[in-house]
Parts: C-alpha cells; sequence; structure tokens
C-alpha cells in the first residue's frame, strides 16, 4: 500500500472478527513502532502485547468505557513511557504518539483493523499497577486494539483550509 494512500484511508476499527491475527504481523507492527522518530532518540516507549485469554486482557478491559473493544480484539497493546529512558515530557509524549500512528498505519497496511484508544490513561497508574507493573518506572500512555475488521471504519476528516491559521500564497506549480 502506497503511503499517502495509507494515511489518507485509515481509519479506527472498533469491530473485528474471531480470526487470530499471526505472530509475524503483530512483531511487523510493533517494529513500525519501534521506529517512530524521538527525542535524542531515546525511544522511551514499551510494549506489552496481550493476546487470546490472557487474564491482562480482562485486566485492560476493566479499566476503561471501551472493554467491549478490547474483549472483541485479537490482540491489544499496552504503551508505556519507560521514564528511565525518558528525555522531555513533551517530547516524549509526541514520539510516543507517533509510534502509535505507525503501528495504527503498519496494521491498516497488513489489512487488519486497528484503534488508538486514549481514554483508559485515565484510570493510569491504577491499570500499571493491576498489569503487575512498576508505576515508578512505567506510565500507560495508550492501547492499540487490532484484529481483523468486522466492518470497515468511517469518519469525515475536516477540510484542510478550515485547520489552517492562514491561507498559503505563493507559487501554485
Amino acid at each position: 500500500m502506497d503511503l499517502l494512500q495509507a494515511i489518507q484511508t485509515r481509519r479506527s476499527i472498533r469491530r473485528f472478527t474471531p480470526e487470530p491475527v499471526p505472530v509475524a504481523d503483530i512483531l511487523t507492527i510493533l517494529d513500525a513502532g519501534r521506529c517512530a522518530p524521538s527525542g535524542q532518540n531515546k525511544q522511551p516507549w514499551r510494549f506489552l502485547v496481550v493476546r487470546g485469554d490472557d487474564p491482562r486482557r480482562e485486566t485492560l478491559a476493566g479499566h476503561t468505557a471501551f472493554s467491549r473493544i478490547l474483549r472483541e480484539a485479537a490482540f491489544v497493546v499496552a504503551v508505556f513511557l519507560d521514564r528511565q529512558a525518558a528525555y522531555h515530557p513533551v517530547k516524549d509524549h509526541q514520539g510516543i504518539g507517533a509510534c502509535l500512528q505507525n503501528m495504527l498505519l503498519a496494521a491498516h497496511a497488513l489489512g487488519l483493523g486497528a484503534v488508538w484508544i486514549g481514554e483508559i490513561i485515565n484510570h493510569e497508574p491504577d491499570v500499571t499497577r493491576a498489569l503487575g507493573l512498576d508505576v515508578g518506572r512505567y506510565a500507560l500512555m495508550a492501547v492499540a486494539a487490532a484484529g481483523h475488521p468486522a466492518k470497515p471504519g468511517d469518519s469525515t476528516r475536516k477540510p484542510l483550509a478550515e485547520l489552517l491559521l492562514e491561507p498559503l500564497h505563493g507559487d501554485e506549480t
């Protein structure tokens, strides 16, 4: 899939089939996240992958209003900030956002669907603690749920002109 096409056609998928996702595809998605830019190349993200009937799936589902999505997904990736690898709060959070976007695009390019669940961080650090991780070291940033789409995502984007603070002028060629 062409990169610009992937960016323009990727949508959040919130319904999944029960079909499993091969480990090779999960690793490809994680590797795409690993390749994101980060401040001073610190790469402060850490991944916890939960598949199948892993009891941690229910732990995650119990901490979000979007529990159905986490229960239906073939796998979920909890993305954490590793404070020991941190550089700068804003830059680290921006880098983790880029990491998540890379993973969402990789899933789309593989014919899978995914959705970024950010609401779950309203329950951080309880989620981190419930997963058995050190809350002094790790901070949950988001969860991505992924699998084979049961139905396509749909959403519209605002026209670019609405998002520009001022119009662009200059050479139109």
